[in-house]
């Protein structure tokens, strides 16, 4: 029986399907003896962990600061500090002239105690002196909730109430540019035509070596702004500010920070001087050099600070006693020395310690001294590869409020100080501090393509 073309046709469709079936199965049969076979010698590999994987934290805490400072454990208010050098001590009255000192802290008490105690007794009004808090604890150093192994630690109490000075609590922390631009709005709004601001991590003697005629630390400075209001000044309104020892202490014209912009705040820390002195000199605005006294760049305080202030032992009177009453007299002084033991070894500060005590002579031996120590850290911090290694001298604080792991906090701040380094490089166009010198003016930010120090 012969099939018609059509039937033939009808056939296909079937033929395919089942051509399909067959293909499937075949491919299914090899992918079965291409897979492996896994017996019970056949190590199952190693299950990951659930959760985040900790790094290896573990750090030795540093040992309790030493007190530097212990005149003042025992003080009620100034008046129980030692006092300050006659030759040193600011006028009764103050001068006509404003002289607001502004000093930033973030970490390391010992350095904000020592350049406070520094200018206090270099004659500086303590009235005066504004210290910044910003250590983004907000009130907990002015409640007492941190103690002194925590970095940013400082003592609130001491601050204010013994050695008479401001504090102003940050309400977050802030970058060194963001710090500038307040110390710049404070003035303004308190209609200030110029302010100082300083380097926590310094110490400032006055010119005891100059006798031309002598003036404290604190009267030079005065005379510094007096010289700039002067209607003779050689440099007009034009000057941006005054440098001692570069900006370790820097005297601002507030008019022309204003003029021109104030800080960079996206140049967070290093390079933001860079760019705001440049603009200062591209507008030609001037930055004299002046002088004030030693300035002392610092990673450690001194031993004591009451070194600071010049009392000398007094040298008692040879007298001759029987010796049946130096028995009777050795006798009260050792029942004296183990009752008092009980309490402190630190007599409190009044009449019998200024009475035991002398001022010691201008430029005389106790300065000498005080030169050569402040002389030899400044020395170690140059020989310091790190010279800001006394920032992490500190990393307890565990468990106290608004923590920080330390080493967490010192790693964000170098990638911050990194990306305001390379924010200020693409601003410019150019790498280094020489903006001007490179041929670059006031409006050319962020205008100009890369030159050939990239």
């Amino acid at each position: 029986m012969s099939i018609s073309l059509r039937s033939r046709w009808v056939f296909l469709p079937l033929i395919l399907a089942l051509g399909a079936v067959s293909l499937y199965f075949l491919r299914l049969s090899i992918g079965h003896e291409a897979r492996p076979i896994l017996d019970a010698s056949t190590p199952n590999e190693p299950e990951k962990p659930k959760g985040p994987i900790y790094k290896d934290t573990l750090r030795e805490v540093a040992p309790p600061l030493p007190e530097y400072f212990p005149l003042a454990t025992k003080a009620n208010g100034p008046e129980d500090l030692p006092p300050v050098p006659s030759w040193n001590r600011p006028p009764a009255e103050h001068v006509p002239e404003s002289t607001r000192l502004y000093i930033g802290f973030t970490r390391f008490w010992p350095l904000l105690q020592q350049v406070v105690v520094s200018y206090i007794a270099a004659g500086w009004p303590p009235e005066d002196i504004y210290v910044v808090e910003n250590t983004g604890t907000f009130d907990a150093n002015k409640r007492g909730l941190l103690t002194v192994q925590n970095p940013f630690y400082l003592d609130y109490h001491r601050l204010t109430d013994i050695f008479g000075v401001n504090v102003i609590t940050m309400p977050s922390l802030q970058t060194f540019a963001q710090l500038q631009n307040f110390y710049l709005s404070e003035a303004i709004n308190n209609n200030l035509t110029h302010y100082f601001w300083g380097h926590m991590d310094v110490a400032v003697v006055s010119h005891e070596d100059r006798k031309d005629p002598f003036k404290s630390f604190y009267m030079r400075a005065v005379d510094v702004v007096r010289e700039t209001q002067s209607l003779d000044y050689k440099h007009g309104k034009k000057w941006a500010q005054q440098f001692f020892a570069y900006d370790w202490l820097t005297l601002v014209n507030v008019e022309v920070f204003s003029a021109v912009g104030g800080w960079d705040s996206m140049v967070s820390y290093y390079g933001t001087d860079c760019d705001m002195y440049s603009r200062l000199a591209m507008n030609e605005y001037v930055s004299p050099i002046a002088d004030a006294g030693m300035i002392y760049d610092v990673t450690t305080s001194l031993e004591d600070l009451e070194v600071l202030f010049r009392r000398v032992p007094k040298e008692k009177e040879k007298k001759n006693i029987p010796p049946s009453k130096i028995k009777e007299k050795e006798a009260r002084d050792t029942s004296t020395s183990r009752a008092g033991s009980r309490n402190s070894t630190i007599p409190p500060l009044n009449s019998d310690y200024l009475s035991s005590t002398k001022e010691d002579v201008l430029g005389g031996p106790g300065f000498l001294s005080v030169k050569a120590a402040l002389d030899q850290i400044q020395e170690d911090k140059k020989s310091d590869k790190y010279r800001n290694s006394w920032q992490l001298r500190q990393n307890g604080g565990d468990g106290e409020p608004y923590f920080v792991d330390p080493d967490g906090f010192e790693k964000a701040l170098q990638m911050t100080i990194e990306t305001g380094a390379k924010i200020n490089e693409e601003k410019w166009g150019h790498k280094g501090c020489d903006i001007k010198g490179a041929g670059l003016k006031d409006g050319d930010q962020w205008r100009v393509e890369h030159d050939s120090t990239f």
